[in-house]
């Protein structure tokens, strides 16, 4: 028998575009899907950089949700995990001259959809956004997504984390998501809690022992590790 403790981490993506600019979606083709302003850009980076300094553990895959403002957050952080002799000044991935891509694969999953369009159609373009938006050499193409439609998704957060940790448990994971599903991964696991905050780019931790007897795998319960406040999600007792 042996024992992993198993690490998954729930990101909210970085600052959104129409926030600062409310009038960008006036002119829009996809005003349900805004990139990331600038200092999301940087953002996503600069977190990206702290897990790789500051956590004792790595993370070995990366699951985003295909709106365009969750996949530019997973390549700033995807990159800041993966530079190779990362300078202290970068300020976004377009400062990083090289990446080692075996450190982390990427993949999509659709999790949940914050504003349906009109017509119900989203229109994700999973191969343009795989192959154009993603560090070269990140994406893992085998892995399917545990919820291929985004509407049927909506509400599955809790669902979600629990399988992708069973489908990978021997690895440590970074779910990049909106911010009711930083909320679900804190509320559901952490009885009696309410969040009332998550930040652009706050992220919660949680954390499982594994144990393999005969290459069958029995998980334990996820603990909570987020301290309120101090990775920019905030919740207090109920």
């Amino acid at each position: 028998t042996k024992t992993f403790q198993q690490h998954v981490l729930v990101m909210r993506h970085g600052d959104r575009l129409d926030h600062p600019d409310p009038t960008w979606e006036n002119t829009a083709g996809r005003p349900w899907d805004p990139p990331l302003h600038q200092s999301g850009l940087s953002r996503a980076f600069q977190t990206g950089r702290a897990f790789r300094t500051l956590l004792p553990f790595p993370i070995h895959r990366v699951f985003v949700s295909p709106f365009l403002r969750c996949v530019q957050t997973a390549s700033e952080v995807v990159t800041a995990l993966c530079a190779v002799d990362d300078d202290p000044n970068a300020k976004s991935s377009g400062d990083v001259v090289c990446i080692d891509s075996s450190k982390v694969k990427v993949k999509y999953n659709s999790n949940r959809a914050d504003m349906v369009p009109k017509d119900g159609i989203f229109g994700f373009d999973v191969p343009k956004i795989e192959s154009t938006l993603l560090p070269c050499g990140t994406l893992d193409p085998t892995v399917e997504p545990v919820y291929k439609d985004a509407n049927a998704a909506m509400g599955r957060d809790k669902q979600t984390i629990k399988a992708l940790a069973d489908k990978y448990p021997s690895e440590n994971l970074l779910l990049i998501t909106h911010w009711d599903g930083v909320l679900v991964s804190v509320s559901s696991f952490k009885e009696d809690t309410r969040v009332t905050n998550v930040d652009y780019c706050g992220y919660s931790k949680l954390r499982r022992p594994v144990s393999w007897t005969n290459q069958t795998f029995t998980a334990g319960s996820f603990e909570v590790l987020t301290k309120s406040g101090l990775t920019g999600v905030t919740y207090n007792a109920n």
